[in-house]
């Protein structure tokens, strides 16, 4: 288990490394930081003078090194367009996303994996076909198209529901939350379905199909010939096995919730990390930018991390293959 984990550790410092690297390629090669920070007016000297203070005269392994050091302790300079810390910018706005990801993927979880195993034990039964074809939606409809039909409906037609914004939010120390108001709630709603409506059908669809294939497993035959109840058959036995595949890909589905709600916050307004991500790139402000590519990059790691010693807890056959290479 611990060679295990310290493998794990330093395959995700490998890859937190090369996020590292392309996030100071984009300090170092895309346009000229000391032209973002100075006026026109600044003289030849002055923007000398800066850029040696900003050690851009440095070689750069030097350069590099120190712009991985700094981002260990969660520093990434200076906003180009707020001229504010990008670590105090990015912390205000990481509440709504952790929020709206945290809201979506529960409820993709939860209603994935009921409706998933419901559809595959009334595999015959009308709401089930009615359930698959509806998922189709979540497949194949765009986010941004989910979200523009939602707003429309509900905000445009019956106007039971803001079409943008958070609403009001309550502060709790450093933590900005909606979910104690009433508009907060309201606001959370549609944003939450549509960054959550195609995570929830490929779990409902795999957890479907996964759970189809063990039903048919010798084990399951066995255990219904020793006279257990469908109860137990289906919710002790069979349900447990499907969960294994699940984990990895709802881990994933997590992962992704964060990184890709860029656009569900740009349709709604939403004031998180992925529309500050959307307005850096608009005005080319690359520490923003970069700080942004390795806090997703940890997320990932941090939550693969996770799914790993989770299957690695649920799976006996990991652990007994693990023990017999070590003999």
């Amino acid at each position: 288990m611990l060679a295990f984990i310290i493998r794990r550790l330093l395959q995700s410092v490998l890859v937190m490394l090369t996020v590292a690297l392309v996030s100071f390629g984009l300090f170092r090669y895309i346009g000229d930081p000391i032209q973002n920070m100075v006026g026109q007016e600044a003289t030849v000297a002055d923007r000398e003078q800066l850029r040696q203070s900003l050690g851009l005269n440095d070689p750069v392994p030097i350069q590099f090194a120190r712009f991985v050091a700094n981002a260990a302790r969660g520093e990434f300079g200076i906003s180009y367009r707020m001229a504010r810390p990008v670590t105090d910018v990015i912390m205000e706005r990481l509440p709504a996303t952790l929020e709206l990801a945290i809201i979506s993927g529960t409820g993709a979880l939860v209603f994935g994996i009921a409706l998933g195993v419901y559809t595959a034990l009334r595999r015959d039964g009308w709401l089930s076909h009615a359930i698959m074809s509806l998922s189709l939606i979540g497949v194949s409809l765009p986010t941004f198209l989910i979200g523009i039909l939602l707003i429309y409906l509900f905000a445009v037609e019956l106007q039971v529901l803001p079409a943008f914004g958070r609403g009001e939010t309550v502060r709790i120390g450093w933590w900005t939350t909606g979910l104690l108001t009433e508009s907060g709630l309201k606001s959370l709603i549609m944003p939450a379905i549509t960054l959550g409506l195609y995570q929830l059908t490929l779990i409902m669809r795999l957890v479907r199909a996964e759970m189809l294939e063990v039903l048919r497993t010798d084990y399951i035959k066995f255990a219904r010939a020793r006279g257990l109840s469908n109860r137990a058959v289906h919710f002790s036995h069979a349900l447990k096995n499907t969960l294994l595949p699940v984990i990895t890909i709802a881990g994933l589905q997590i992962g992704s919730i964060i990184a890709f709600a860029i656009i569900t916050e740009t349709v709604f307004q939403w004031p998180g990390v992925g529309l500050l991500f959307i307005t850096a790139v608009q005005f080319v402000d690359i520490p923003i930018m970069a700080a942004y590519l390795v806090l997703i990059a940890l997320i990932f790691v941090v939550i693969n991390m996770i799914v790993d010693l989770l299957y690695f807890a649920v799976d006996p056959r990991l652990r007994v293959q693990r023990s017999g290479r070590g003999q």
